[in-house]
């Protein structure tokens, strides 16, 4: 068991096209988004192993010597064991958890316990430590904040039980891991995953994990060429809404006029494409048109989903506000409110940004102004992170 602070980072994701397209066997891109999760993972002797969660208001802490005692067989063996909700009871159990508990601070809880008691028990005793996770990220906005609290306690744990190396050489500011390493790190989180949500994708934990874009389809998830980081703005409206009701409107309406809406869906499958291409090319030598080409397929995509019925007042009026600003948004995720996405150009005046953002909050809505195709999981040096984080992490 390694004795150092450990500090990881884990990004967080939005949809860039192919949102309720990609439920019909589409293409859909999801980009990491460069609003980070951040784990301080400190070890000591005390006989206990304890998780804040601040931004959630959770503290807890369980004795160690009880913890070995369970009998975790139940677990199975490997990152390739099958988590069933018989086993998500137990842990339940373990946490004295009622039955019914779904709401999110206990499920983060049950995600913690499932890591812990399955990565550590390798070890020769259950090792005590501290883990405080602190994120950017608004949780429950459809911008992947479980997968990343998951990505980074997985990384986190293996690294301390050294089941995989700590990648951060001395007077580095931070590091990744190897690709192998990489691919340990995901399959233990998309468990977390499925703790937390049941029956994830995969695609969330997946682009917290490699960074990047990543493209999905029917299950089968690849990395692009990593493009350059498109700067962003990201609007939560704020709007409560249901992704199931909303991919339930879809199909119904799909049923409903199929040589209208089957169309639409392939359309949006080539407005995806076409986005793929031009980023590939950007990895390579990003110019102006490639932003303009960017704009064009954000707003036909735009439209596309309000002819779906997944638009709102709100995500139309993000959208003219933005306009007004020789802005370019969309919705990502569900629609239905929920969030919106802005590109911003690199040849943007800075006044014009600062006039949208400002007239984005004059809206009620929380904007961020910050960058997608982001780096995925990380370790850090603690003097490269900033003091706000810093402060965050040493609530311990």
């Amino acid at each position: 068991m390694s004795s150092e602070v450990l500090l990881v980072s884990a990004p967080g994701k939005v949809i860039l096209h192919g949102e309720h397209a990609v439920v019909h066997g589409k293409v859909a891109l999801a980009v990491a988004l460069n609003l980070r999760t951040f784990l301080r993972l400190q070890t000591h002797s005390n006989g206990k192993v304890g998780l804040s969660l601040p931004n959630i208001g959770v503290r807890r802490a369980w004795d160690v010597a009880s913890l070995q005692l369970l009998d975790t067989s139940f677990l199975g063996h490997g990152d390739g064991a099958v988590l069933t909700p018989e086993h998500v009871e137990k842990l339940k159990e373990v946490a004295g958890f009622p039955e019914d508990c779904v709401d999110p601070e206990r499920l983060a809880v049950l995600a913690f316990l499932y890591l812990y008691l399955s990565i550590c028990r390798g070890q020769r005793a259950l090792p005590s430590l501290d883990i405080t996770v602190w994120s950017e990220l608004p949780t429950g906005a459809g911008l992947g904040s479980s997968a990343a609290y998951s990505v980074c306690l997985a990384a986190a744990l293996l690294t301390a039980c050294e089941e995989i190396p700590n990648p951060l050489k001395d007077g580095e500011a931070a590091s990744r891991w190897t690709e192998q390493n990489l691919e340990l790190i995901n399959k233990w989180a998309f468990q977390g995953e499925r703790v937390i949500h049941g029956n994830p994708s995969g695609v969330d934990n997946a682009v917290s994990t490699w960074g990047g874009a990543l493209r999905y389809q029917q299950g089968k998830i690849s990395s692009l060429k990593r493009p350059p980081a498109l700067k962003i703005l990201l609007i939560n409206t704020k709007v409560p809404r249901s992704t199931k009701a909303l991919v339930a409107n879809v199909r119904s309406r799909l049923l409903k006029f199929p040589e209208i809406v089957a169309p639409l869906l392939t359309s949006i499958d080539a407005i995806s494409l076409e986005c793929e291409r031009v980023l590939g090319e950007m990895a390579v030598a990003p110019t102006p048109e490639h932003y303009l080409v960017l704009e064009e397929l954000i707003d036909m995509n735009q439209h596309h989903l309000n002819a779906l019925g997944v638009g709102h007042a709100s995500l139309d009026q993000l959208c003219q506000v933005t306009t007004a600003h020789g802005l370019h948004s969309k919705l990502t995720g569900a629609g239905g409110g929920g969030c919106g996405i802005t590109l911003l150009r690199p040849d943007l005046p800075r006044p014009e940004i600062e006039a949208a953002k400002r007239a984005l909050r004059d809206c009620g809505f929380d904007c961020w102004e910050t960058s997608i195709g982001a780096p995925g999981v990380s370790v850090h040096a603690a003097t490269s992170l900033d003091a706000s984080v810093q402060h965050a992490l040493d609530s311990l």
